[in-house]
This record gives C-alpha cells, structure tokens and sequence, in this order.
C-alpha cells in the first residue's frame, strides 16, 4: 500500500543504525565541559542531591540541550532521547574525566539498569516543580488584582547562581571593565489559567531582563506575572543585577526605557548609594507628561537640532530634532537637596498625510506622545539623563539610548521564538520561572559559543540560523576501541566548522572554573 502520492515510503530501522540529527549539539557539550557548566550546577543547586536517579547537572543541562537543539516543551524529550547518535555521545560524555569512584557513586544513584540517557517528560515535570513556593503561591493568588512578585527560593537563586558564574567565565577570557545594562521586560503570552492579564489585554507573564550590552549576554532576569508593571521594583531588581557582575567589572552604565523611570532608582544612581560602583551614569526615557510638554514647548524653535544618521559611511539629516529641555518634575519639588537631572526631548513630524492602520480618524488618539507646535504636530520622545554636555552631546546621547531597543527586541524575539521561552510549561509560577530561567542559561550557552569560538562572523548569528548550519546536521556515531567518532557526510560545508569550533574549545580548557 501506498504512504503517500510521491514515489517514496517511510520504513522504520530494524536494527540500530548510530544515526543521530544533532551532530552539530555535542559541541556545546565541549564547550558546557570547558566553562565548568555542570560543576556550577552541583554546586549551586541541592535538588538532587541526595536522592535516586538523576542528578541535577543532569536535569539541567538536558532541558538546556532541549532549547538548543529546537525543542518549545517538555514533552519534546522523547523526541531527545530517539536520537540515538547523541545519546550516546551524551553518555559517553558524562562519564568523561570522572575518576573510578565517582563513577561508582553515579551508578549507585539507579536501583535499576540506567536505560534512558535523558529524563522522562514527567521526571522533568517533577523536577521543575521543586522550583515552585507553595506558601509564596497563596500569597500570590490572594493579591489577583495588585502587583506581586513571589519571591524566589533557594532551588531558583541556584539558578541565578549558575547564570553568574556563566558571566564570570565569559568576563575572565573576555575581560571587559565597563559594563553597560540594559533593562527592559517582554511579554511571554500564554493560555494557563493562573496567568494573569497584562495590559495589553491577554494572559501572560512578563519577566524584567537585564542585558549586559558589551558582552551581548543576559546577566539577570525576574520572572513576573503580567499584571505587574514594568517598572514595579526596578531599583531593587538593578542591585540584584549588580551584585550578579564580575569582580572584575569597575564601571556600571543603566539604559532603560519609560519604565526605568523612577526616581528612587534615578536617585541610587545618581548619589553614588552603590557601595561597589558608586555613581552611575543612566539615560533613561522620561514619562512625557502634559508638564514636560508645557516646558517642550517654551523652547525656541531655534534652538532645535537636527539628528543624523549613517548610511553607507555619511551622514544623513532625518526627519528627527533633538532640544535640551529646562525641567524639574514634581517629585524632585520638595526637597531641596534633590539631584538635578539633564533632560532632553526629540522631536519627529508627523506628516498629514501619513496615518497608521486603524488610526485613519483623525480623532482617535495616537498610540504615542504627541505635541502641538506652531501648527504643526510632532511626535515627541523625553529622555533623562545624568551625563554631563560635556561628555555627551544631546545627538550621541539619543543614539547611545537607541542602541538598546533595537538589540533588546531582538535577544526578545530569540527567547520566545528561537527558545523555549515562548512556550511555558505549566500553570505553577515556579515552575515557569525556572523554564525561563533555563532558557537564559540555553541562551548565554549560545553567546558563549559565538563570542569564544565560532568565526567571529558568526557573532551577530541568529539562533535560528545556528542550529540550521550546525546543530541539525546529520551524522553517524561509530565505535572504534574506546572512542566514538561522529561521521559527517562527505562535504558537508559544517565540517570544517565543527573541527574548528572544537579546536578552540580545546584552547580555553582550564582557563577558568567555578570557585569553591
């Protein structure tokens, strides 16, 4: 009987063929290997610890391999362990430079025949469970209506652990003094019932990132439900943020957008509080209050100034003006030893003619800020700051703050799209949490992989696109003596990559490891 209506047919293998589709994944086991991946997560995570089965490098770092090599959901860890090439790699691999007792002691943890070389679905689902804060859990669902943040146990502080010492490995082989942070949150839709609504109108989660810009890494991130604001405790999610950059680091600059706007954390920065950095540099975007456009408007229209840009080695004027802007808000009124920021405003003409989708009434309201000058009706943008003229001129610094959004929509876009972060597993917050968590350390896995051993073209690389030309490549797993050896179809153009990738690797063994 025919399958189908092309001359072809699907039959399954009788026998075991060595085959595997993720040739490429193994050498991020090489890379997990060198950074001391594994290592961290022993020694930051106790959820395993003295229990049967599975341990938890082994939890983790499955889940982590899952979001590397395409899976969105639990589930797809049967399709993991049918890779019968990989398993065995995997298996091979955890074994690896492990001394006979240790060994011993890993066998000792099944009271049966180990069979499988991944956890089960449901052992995953266990394991990510203990993640979860019942008594923070009932806190939560009493306060539906208010903004809460459950506060994290010691199993998803393991994981911030784990992410920190990620950072430090990538900061001592690229050692880097000044960090720049960007904060920013993201929407992660999803259908579960205790998800809450956003303001956007539809469930779901919406944790706080902190992005490393120099280092194109994730330092720190808060999983939130969605009803709370972006702004909502960004001061103190900033310190945790902080505390989690490397000893090496001697310079912290914030950028942020509107939601960064809170004046206990423009004050943090400003006084120099921080016992470690003290005082921080910021550009931040403003709220545009009818306040702030009463003072847009008092400024001369000479003392507008076009803003550029660059396209193929020019400089181009755009339709965009920027103005330094005479401003105290309220809040800062009624203390007389309250900072005083810079505040600037850009300005961008809105063309009769244009109109976005939707928005053709001329009386609906834009979805923006917008501002009335000399008949004629702009776009308008605030930004504070608290970087002296001098070191910064009012155009530079527009561009500086711009650099952020296009990046952080970006490193959004590989979360939800890319990873599995856009796909959460469950309806307990703890376990989510730490399926976003797990993503992040996928994520800077990634990084790590682009910015430390691949050609440096590959650097700005898409996830996507990674596991397209290396990661899902066929190969065949043979065994000869001791070793394994992953044959790649004659010519495939990865292969001189991978033989590359793993030579790097190679170089960066032993130039660190977790501490402790």
């Amino acid at each position: 009987m025919t399958q189908g209506i092309l001359p072809f047919k699907y039959e399954e293998e009788k026998t075991q063929t060595g085959m595997t589709a993720l040739a490429g994944l193994p050498v991020y086991l090489d890379l997990a290997k060198v950074i001391g991946l594994s290592k961290s997560i022993e020694k930051h995570l106790k959820i395993r610890e003295k229990t049967q089965g599975w341990t938890d490098s082994q939890m983790v770092l499955s889940l982590v391999l899952l979001n590397l090599a395409g899976g969105e959901c639990v589930d797809d860890l049967k399709i993991l362990e049918a890779d019968e090439g990989f398993c065995e790699i995997l298996r091979k691999s955890e074994m690896h430079g492990l001394k006979r007792k240790v060994r011993r002691v890993l066998g000792r943890r099944w009271r049966k025949e180990k069979k499988r070389s991944v956890p089960s679905p449901s052992a995953a689902f266990r394991y990510l469970s203990k993640f979860h804060n019942v008594e923070q859990e009932k806190i939560r669902k009493q306060t539906k209506v208010k903004a809460f943040i459950p506060a994290s146990n010691d199993h998803l502080n393991g994981l911030v652990k784990i992410n920190t010492d990620m950072c430090a490995c990538l900061n001592t082989i690229n050692p880097l003094k000044t960090a720049t942070l960007d904060m920013d949150a993201t929407l992660a839709e999803t259908s579960k019932k205790d998800a809450h609504y956003c303001y956007k109108g539809f469930k779901s989660y919406q944790p706080l990132n902190t992005w490393w810009h120099e280092q194109g890494i994730i330092l720190h991130t808060q999983f939130r439900d969605g009803n709370v604001p972006a702004g909502f405790e960004q001061l103190r999610v900033f310190k945790e943020a902080l505390s989690c950059l490397p000893e090496n680091v001697e310079k912290v600059k914030l950028r942020s957008d509107t939601a960064g706007y809170q004046h206990d954390l423009l004050r943090y920065c400003e006084t120099g509080k921080d016992e470690r950095f003290g005082r921080i540099e910021f550009a931040i975007g403003c709220n545009v209050t009818q306040a702030f456009k009463t003072a847009v408007a008092q400024v001369a229209d000479s003392e507008w100034q076009s803003i550029y840009k660059k396209k193929n080695g020019k400089r181009m004027k755009t339709n965009s003006e920027w103005t330094e802007v005479c401003f105290v808000p309220n809040e800062l009124c009624h203390s007389k030893n309250a900072p005083e920021y810079r505040y600037l405003a850009k300005r961008q003409l809105l063309e009769e003619e244009s109109s976005l989708p939707g928005m053709e009434d001329p009386q609906l309201p834009l979805p923006f800020p917008t501002i009335q000058m000399e008949e004629k009706k702009y776009k308008v943008f605030g930004i504070v700051t608290n970087i002296d003229y001098e070191a910064m001129n009012g155009e530079d610094l527009i561009h500086w703050l711009h650099e952020r959004c296009g990046k952080s929509e970006e490193v959004h876009a590989v979360m939800k799209d890319d990873l599995a972060g856009g796909k959460l597993p469950s309806a307990d917050f703890g376990e989510n949490a730490a399926w976003w968590w797990i993503m992040i350390l996928a994520l800077n896995l990634n990084v790590m992989m682009k910015k430390l051993v691949l050609d440096p073209s590959m650097e700005t690389t898409r996830m996507k696109r990674i596991r397209f030309s290396i990661i899902n490549i066929p190969g065949r797993i043979i065994k000869r003596s001791r070793s394994l050896i992953l044959r790649l179809s004659k010519g495939h153009p990865s292969y001189g990559i991978l033989i590359k990738a793993r030579k790097q690797i190679a170089m960066l063994n032993g130039v660190w490891e977790p501490s402790g």
